[in-house]
């Protein structure tokens, strides 16, 4: 009996990696790939490395320290023949990656940074709205753990955050 929702051939998985990677705003961490890719394409982990190594090699797919990006070619050529992967697979695909790809635009519009000074720790945090920042903030406080604490709760919640400044002036 055939199975409709494995993919066989290597051009098939380089067309299953353009595909995620044509939906994604930015870089795609190793690990998330490897997993949209061996979940949803029947795909076994060597032809997946196999086939991406080849994409790289083609300057189809980018390699950063970030994680894995498509280019301008291969969202070219993926546009092309994209419609040849199973419906099944683009529909199961584009549900599992639209969340993801909602939380790395997120993620992009939010910057929290620490740097050693003198007389502490200088955070800078930030907040933009994909046109430009809305919101820039750089305060003093002690330690680097006191640094790395504020940039991971206004990660979490700067548009909380926002909000709430917002409230607080206009008060």
């Amino acid at each position: 009996m055939e199975n409709h929702g494995v993919l066989r051939e290597k051009l098939d998985i380089k067309l299953l990696l353009l595909f995620i990677l044509r939906r994604l705003p930015g870089e795609c961490r190793g690990e998330t790939l490897s997993e949209l890719v061996l979940d949803n394409g029947g795909v076994g982990y060597f032809e997946y490395a196999e086939c991406l190594g080849e994409l790289i090699d083609t300057e189809n797919v980018k390699h950063t320290p970030k994680g894995y990006a498509i280019t301008e070619k291969g969202n070219r050529n993926c546009e092309i023949v994209e419609s040849s992967l199973p419906y099944t697979i683009r529909a199961r695909l584009a549900a599992q990656i639209a969340p993801m790809a909602e939380r790395m635009r997120r993620d992009a519009m939010i910057t929290a940074a620490h740097s050693e000074e003198e007389n502490g720790c200088r955070v800078e945090l930030g907040l933009s709205d994909g046109l430009g920042s809305i919101l820039e903030l750089r305060m003093l406080c002690g330690s680097g753990e006191q640094a790395e604490k504020i940039e991971e709760h206004f990660r979490a919640n700067a548009e909380d955050y926002y909000n709430r400044i917002m409230e607080l002036l206009l008060e």
